[in-house]
């Protein structure tokens, strides 16, 4: 039983798209890169796992739809091919709104706008308990893991601006209900360049903060730094991948989950790098030194 779940819709607008023109070759590449990035957000939300190819997707199709006469769109819409389990919720308006609150998330900190994921879906978590729906609840380290695998799929989305320019900007915007929901960030140069380079600072720096999330596959997270006010994306240095600063991770990363810390319990010292844009903007830090008391120059 084939079930709608929401639409989403690309649209380039700026130079030749303003005239319902655009580099075929370039567009292709920006809808595999759609509908990939739709692709592993909708598999996460619907069976808790992260995906690393499209194809691979379970519980929904991704179908596209006649494109809209006078613009360059391409229409898709997400459809659950599997019952999931919402009870006695006669449509599947909250799980759409989960799919696409998270979509927004991870192409808004991919293109460098930072969002808070715990308010971004915390609502939607609230409204769910007291209507009594059983929604899958998204970790942080999931969000993250999903952003890395979704990284080549931003690139190709703003293939038709930075390579032939034949478009200016690309909008992406969900429907869920006949309700317009446009994503908070659009494509354009300049968040291509946001993406496209990242460039490592020549001297190390000295950062408290505490740890928010963790992949210990991978050595990546998000921590908490003080000096920034808010989460920012981090790495384990090869040469600071060992045992005590590992636990020193989880540590810090349990105490900020159980929200358990008191003054300096679960803050870390750290120094590492910036890893910025072309524009100087912050990408995320590669920590070659931790420990749970300050570290000398």
């Amino acid at each position: 039983m084939r079930r709608d779940l929401l639409q989403f819709t690309l649209s380039f607008t700026g130079e030749l798209a303003d005239e319902h023109r655009i580099d075929l070759y370039d567009v292709s590449q920006a809808i595999i890169g759609f509908q990939r990035s739709i692709a592993l957000t909708t598999h996460l939300v619907l069976n808790q796992k992260i995906i690393t190819q499209a194809p691979a997707l379970k519980g929904a199709e991704i179908l596209a739809l006649p494109p809209t006469d006078g613009s360059w769109k391409i229409n898709s819409v997400v459809v659950l091919t599997a019952m999931y389990g919402l009870g006695t919720l006669e449509n599947n308006s909250p799980l759409g709104h989960l799919v696409y609150s998270l979509y927004d998330y991870v192409v808004s900190e991919s293109l460098g706008v930072h969002v808070d994921l715990n308010k971004s879906l915390g609502q939607l978590y609230e409204e769910a308990q007291k209507n009594k729906v059983k929604l899958p609840i998204i970790k942080q380290h999931q969000a993250d893991s999903l952003i890395e695998k979704c990284n080549t799929a931003m690139h190709e989305i703003h293939r038709p601006i930075y390579m032939t320019g034949t478009a200016g900007k690309a909008e992406i915007t969900a429907t869920i209900n006949r309700q317009r929901l446009p994503l908070e960030t659009n494509f354009s140069m300049q968040t291509w360049e946001y993406i496209h380079e990242t460039r490592t600072s020549d001297e190390e720096e000295a950062f408290v903060g505490r740890v928010s999330s963790y992949n210990s596959n991978t050595y990546k997270g998000r921590i908490y730094v003080e000096k920034f006010g808010r989460p920012v994306s981090f790495e384990l240095s090869k040469n600071s991948r060992g045992q005590k600063i590992v636990e020193l991770v989880t540590s810090s990363l349990q105490s900020n989950a159980l929200r358990a810390y008191k003054e300096d319990e679960g803050r870390v010292y750290f120094k590492g790098y910036q890893r910025t844009s072309r524009s100087g903007q912050l990408k995320s830090l590669l920590i070659t030194d931790l420990s749970d008391k300050p570290i000398g120059n």
